[in-house]
């Protein structure tokens, strides 16, 4: 919510970059009309602390939550600092950034809180459980540079009954000796990539279920990381259902070899199914390449690029691209 149009087609622009659905309006009851509708039910709220027709952005937060089954993060942005105005946001609960804001504290701080909210006022949620005989769920290590994504995802699996242990670099993973759990490594740290991690533990006899983040589009290091071992991936941003779910198919399949071995099944047979054409773009597509890309290298329209795209998915059942992925290396 902001009524400066230059500052909130910006923030659109970065936040869809950053792989976000993002949805903009310029006041209050434009901001609650969205959230009336189904499909725009908001998982965190950015607002503009001085919103038109003498309405702040504290008044509207507060309507949008009473509209929702679940409480959702809120940040208020203000180029007002006073302390009367931080002592009303801060008593509403909310976090606040002086604007100028800064596109990588923005960023850093959305992943930060939607890694944090767990709506457990959800249905159909996969929340996970402590196991029924009283035994510890497994231990997950967390090797990530950034000190905010570490700390929230670490309070999140926690919340769900795991163990956990963070690290800032893979070196350091290394040093502590650890190899019995599941493994989460950010693709693109300084010093020891996690792909490298990966390799090294592989190459020393030590692997272990391992879960690569990755970059949002970033599909050839993701096609990479599982060929080197990785059980699954995930992009950023990171949403705590992926993850959840993301963790418990890496502890499902890696301590199990018949599953894993129906899995492989499984995907061949729907790889199988696919026409040499459909097969053919599914390659390019994992090589990393943009539909007009693939159209020009074929000779082909981008509407027919993408109507085979649309045809791969529903017949491998995969309902996302990091799915069709996974399918296509166990498929291998």
């Amino acid at each position: 919510m902001e009524d400066d149009p230059a500052v909130r087609e910006t923030i659109k622009l970065l936040l869809d970059g950053e792989g976000h659905r993002t949805s903009v309006a310029v006041d209050g009851a434009s901001a609650l009309e969205l959230a009336a509708q189904e499909a725009t039910r908001p998982d965190l709220v950015i607002a503009d602390y001085n919103l038109p027709r003498d309405v702040n952005g504290l008044d509207i937060i507060a309507s949008l939550q009473s509209q929702l089954p679940h409480q959702i993060p809120a940040i208020v942005l203000t180029g007002d600092i006073s302390t009367d105005t931080l002592r009303e946001i801060a008593r509403h609960g909310f976090i606040h950034l002086n604007k100028p804001v800064k596109a990588q504290q923005l960023t850093r701080l959305i992943q930060r809180l939607l890694i944090k909210a767990v709506p457990s006022a959800l249905e159909n949620v996969p929340q996970l459980a402590l196991p029924l005989d009283g035994r510890k769920m497994p231990t997950v290590f967390v090797v990530d540079d950034d000190a905010a994504v570490r700390e929230a995802t670490r309070d999140l699996l926690r919340e769900n009954g795991y163990a956990v242990e963070v690290f800032a670099d893979g070196e350091a993973f290394l040093r502590a000796d650890r190899f019995e759990g599941c493994l989460l490594v950010d693709a693109r740290m300084p010093g020891m990539t996690g792909l490298e991690l990966i390799e090294r533990l592989k190459a020393d006899g030590r692997a272990l279920p391992t879960i690569m983040i990755t970059g949002s589009g970033d599909v050839p290091l993701a096609v990479e990381a599982m060929k080197a071992g990785a059980i699954d991936f995930i992009e950023k941003p990171i949403g705590h259902i992926d993850l959840l779910a993301s963790i418990e198919r890496a502890l499902d399949h890696s301590g199990d070899a018949l599953k894993l071995s129906q899995s492989q099944d499984t995907a061949r047979t729907r790889v199988a199914s696919l026409t040499a054409r459909q097969r053919q773009i599914m390659d390019l597509v994992l090589a990393g390449r943009p539909s007009k890309n693939i159209a020009a290298d074929l000779g082909i329209s981008q509407r027919t690029v993408d109507n085979h795209r649309a045809a791969i998915m529903k017949k491998t059942g995969s309902k996302s691209l990091p799915a069709l992925i996974r399918l296509a290396i166990a498929a291998a």
